[in-house]
């Protein structure tokens, strides 16, 4: 009976722990400056954006080099020398895991590739066309050649002009396929998260609880950096924290294998899962934001952008430094 119970509290505590660290992805909702339905392509919301895209691609290659890597290669080492003891560890073992990773990148580039983005640089460039037809159509007013320019300008030209200025709608908003490759990279995190935490509360209670504050504490700023990405994606603040908690449900997932399954038999057969996220992780870092950001062309931007991307990787670091 009071196995039972132990059990059940062991399931309830795994639950609770992965739901927790899942739910800490609305808390960038209360800390990025960026209001509901602000212009993320110019002005200050969009300096700030990229600020915070800078600390993403930190946070990303601090997470990957400092964190998924090492505990890649560790457990590929202890799995090598459980079947082969007494031998020592060769530079063959940690092949499996450079495959794994490279696995990662190329499944995340085909997939963009595949799923490629609406481009909606046709309709700013036809939003500019239709901009200097307004201008020359209000200067040939002013000049009194109206008339004129009716002739020059052709029936296609007029009738562009005349629906721009009826049409008040604003554009259709598409959000980009790199905003939900982050999403599954994170679900596929989060599993890994939940496994870890249902299995440190299978050995006891006191290691569940500091293996969710590890957790806990490196997830916060990595939920910074999620959140940013899919605001560049083109969510809104509100469908970023949503799809952020959503998952949540990959953690309860994991929380529920490790209690249901032989953790270390489901260890083995999941160990491809966390170069394979490193993987995914690189290509969004790396692929995905940082092109945008060597885009940029105001020197002292680029300066604070540098320094948050540093801020990014040792704040990572430090984390890593101090709860692992």
């Amino acid at each position: 009976m009071w196995m039972e119970i132990l059990q059940h509290q062991q399931i309830i505590c795994s639950l609770f722990g992965a739901l927790l660290v899942g739910v800490c992805g609305i808390f960038p909702l209360l800390v990025i400056p960026i209001e509901e339905g602000a212009n993320l392509k110019h002005g200050a919301a969009a300096r700030t954006l990229r600020i915070l895209l800078s600390f993403a691609v930190g946070g990303l290659l601090g997470n990957v080099f400092f964190h998924l890597l090492p505990e890649a290669w560790a457990t590929e080492q202890i799995a090598y020398l459980a079947k082969n003891p007494g031998e020592t560890i060769q530079a063959r073992t940690s092949m499996s895991t450079g495959m794994w990773v490279l696995a990662g990148i190329l499944s995340f580039t085909v997939l963009e590739m595949a799923l490629p983005d609406h481009d909606d640089s046709s309709d700013e460039q036809e939003h500019e066309k239709s901009h200097k037809l307004h201008q020359e159509k209000n200067c040939e007013e002013r000049n009194g050649n109206y008339i004129s320019s009716m002739a020059v300008l052709s029936e296609k030209h007029l009738t562009e002009v005349n629906k721009h200025k009826n049409n008040n709608k604003p554009p259709e908003k598409r959000v980009q396929v790199s905003g939900y490759l982050n999403l599954m990279a994170n679900s596929i995190d989060n599993f890994m998260h939940g496994l870890a935490i249902g299995g440190g509360f299978l050995v006891s209670f006191k290691m569940g609880v500091l293996t969710t504050l590890a957790i806990l504490v490196h997830e916060v700023p990595h939920e910074i950096g999620d959140f940013a990405i899919l605001l560049r994606s083109g969510f809104t603040r509100w469908e970023a924290a949503r799809a952020q908690v959503c998952t949540a449900g990959s953690g309860l997932l994991g929380a529920l294998s490790a209690n249901i399954f032989s953790m270390a038999t489901f260890e083995e057969k999941t160990s491809w899962v966390v170069p394979f996220t490193a993987g995914g992780f690189l290509h969004i870092a790396l692929v995905t934001v940082l092109p945008e950001l060597i885009a940029e062309r105001d020197k002292w931007e680029s300066a604070k952008q540098i320094a948050s991307l540093v801020s990014g990787v040792a704040l990572i670091a430090l984390l890593t430094q101090t709860f692992d």
